[in-house]
């Protein structure tokens, strides 16, 4: 078991690596106000582009899993669930499964960003072995290292279900961010590779860990708030 991550842009890096044996990979794909000079249908563009490099790096008996919230951008409702299963279907990438983590309770009101995220897992061959099944909706993401990180629970879960029912040995995380995915993985034996652009995330990445007592993570003081 490992952990590595790279400083670099993640799409230079898929681009330039071969499809990705023994491997599944996640992706949590950046929103629009990290592109400002894009309009919505560049920004559409690229975000298949970018879904559908993350598959095309997934090796057959793999899983490419994607952790996407949609958005509200002036007045239009943009469904990312929609983005990820378009570019699966272009490859011939079947969703196995697909749930709704909740980011907020259940009746409250939110605004800017909806109050759940979707999780979808695609894969060519893998099938899903149904005895070990787990809930469709997560009521509770749990704790995030920041406001739009994944939360823990929904980091375990994938990180469970990829140690299970996959013959994966490493999960690879384009656009890792601070390293959650990447935590989650050491949990359950699996080596993690991570790709972050951020000198600061990456430092982060490369250190963070799981407390599963506490259902927290570790260190702390490293846990800075839009870091």
């Amino acid at each position: 078991m490992s952990r590595v991550v790279h400083c670099e842009d993640a799409v230079g890096w898929l681009e330039s690596s071969p499809i990705l044996t023994g491997c599944s990979l996640i992706g949590s794909l950046p929103d629009i106000s990290e592109f400002p000079s894009y309009t919505i249908n560049q920004w559409n563009d690229w975000f298949i582009r970018a879904a559908s490099l993350i598959i095309s790096k997934t090796p057959d008996d793999g899983v490419a899993v994607f952790y996407q919230s949609d958005i509200k951008l002036k007045g239009v409702w943009i469904e990312k669930g929609y983005l990820c299963q378009k570019a699966a279907e272009s490859s011939g990438h079947h969703l196995l499964w697909h749930k709704i983590a909740c980011r907020a309770q259940p009746g409250h009101t939110t605004f800017g960003r909806p109050g759940y995220s979707h999780i979808l897992c695609f894969s060519k061959n893998l099938r899903v072995d149904l005895r070990k099944s787990s809930a469709d909706v997560i009521p509770d993401i749990g704790d995030k290292i920041w406001a739009r990180g994944m939360g823990i629970n929904a980091c375990l879960m994938i990180a469970k279900f990829i140690a299970e029912q996959t013959s994966s040995t490493t999960i690879v995380n384009p656009f890792c961010g601070h390293g959650s995915m990447l935590a989650a993985a050491n949990v359950f034996n699996l080596s993690a590779v991570g790709i972050e652009r951020s000198p600061k995330r990456s430092e982060i990445a490369r250190e963070l860990k799981i407390n599963l007592e506490k259902k927290c993570w570790e260190p702390n003081n490293m846990l800075v708030l839009g870091a």
